[in-house]
């Protein structure tokens, strides 16, 4: 499948009452990134202690830095998809706000992105990948779900469920995303790039459990939506 040209990183970026940390967040990202990007953040509602945060850096003249408010609907899927729907080709990594992803290893993603692959995945679960703290067992999920469909399925990736990932625009514009409640999009977009043969790759990666605020990850909730996608991504591929 054709791959998009040279075009500059985007990065969108969720948030949902960030404030405390954006100013930490955007230092690491300029501290990691040697490579030409712009972010956008995605937040659903006019009060939410982002904003002023954000408006702060831009008020410096940062001219790399968006803010996009959500117009699909009200939760991390719908700020996802807006962000997607801002970027019409080239790379797309999803960033958290909260610090938890591994910045360091933007660069090598985007190598193997200009190397011709379409999704690259920051992996918490092969060789090299770790996690720092976090809930034992939301990271025993994510574990089991991940390896199983790299033994199992051959998905070429230890962590399909992790949201740390760059994805080709285009790409993404081939699908139609049917998540609705969380980050189990992550999980579909991996599924349904690699039934449809898209090229897929992985380097390790640290995720780190947040230091301020709370998550918003609720597993029981999600943890349907995860299956579905799971087990889809056993239907017969296309390797066109």
């Amino acid at each position: 499948m054709a791959k998009t040209g040279a075009e500059d990183l985007t990065i969108v970026i969720p948030v949902y009452n960030e404030g405390a940390g954006f100013e930490d967040l955007w230092s690491e990202l300029n501290t990691h990134l040697k490579c030409p990007f712009r972010a956008l953040v995605v937040y659903d509602f006019d009060e939410d202690n982002t904003i002023p945060a954000v408006e702060a850096v831009i008020a410096r003249g940062e001219q790399r830095l968006s803010l996009v408010k959500n117009d699909i609907r009200r939760g991390v899927v719908g700020a996802l998809l807006t962000g997607f729907r801002k970027v019409e080709s080239g790379p797309l990594l999803v960033v958290m706000a909260d610090l938890s992803d591994d910045l360091a290893q933007v660069g090598r993603m985007l190598e193997l992105y200009r190397e011709g692959y379409h999704v690259v995945v920051g992996s918490r679960y092969m060789k090299g990948g770790r996690i720092v703290n976090g809930p034992v067992l939301k990271q025993g999920l994510s574990r089991m779900a991940g390896v199983s469909l790299c033994w199992f399925r051959r998905i070429p990736t230890h962590d399909a469920t992790n949201a740390f990932k760059i994805y080709d625009s285009a790409m993404l514009k081939q699908f139609s995303l049917e998540s609705r409640r969380g980050f189990e999009l992550n999980l579909e977009i991996t599924v349904k790039a690699f039934l449809a043969g898209y090229r897929i790759a992985e380097i390790p990666s640290v995720w780190r459990d947040r230091t301020q605020g709370k998550s918003k990850f609720k597993l029981w909730a999600w943890l349907p939506h995860y299956l579905r996608w799971y087990f889809y991504a056993f239907r017969p591929r296309n390797k066109a």
